[in-house]
């Protein structure tokens, strides 16, 4: 969960001061509460990798964003998709209102 919440979002970092932007101070809050337990959001480069580090071992996590579905108001959600450069698994991340995502769940 906490890597989730240090991929999926659309924050920048400021090279020149390196503090987080974005339009959304919940987004900013969730990032930096994923930073506190362990998980770093250290920036996407100019090739869409974003690079999180995870604290417990020091290993810098990579993934190329391929794709951002932005949150609006129609969709009340936020969607990203990522490739695992280690793995290079595929996944959908997506959050949102917990009404508009637990229509989406499916259970086995």
């Amino acid at each position: 969960m906490l890597l989730f919440l240090a991929l999926c979002h659309s924050i920048v970092i400021d090279k020149r001061t390196g503090k987080m932007n974005s339009a959304s101070p919940d987004e900013l809050a969730l990032v930096d509460g994923a930073a506190k337990q362990g998980y770093v959001f250290k920036g996407k480069d100019a090739d869409n990798v974003v690079s999180i580090e995870r604290m417990s071992d020091g290993e810098i996590l990579k993934y190329v964003l391929l794709n951002t579905l932005e949150f609006n108001s129609t969709r009340k959600r936020m969607s990203v998709i990522v490739k695992n450069l280690k793995t290079q698994q595929i996944s959908l991340l997506c959050k949102g209102a917990d009404s508009i995502i637990k229509k989406r769940l499916q259970t086995e």
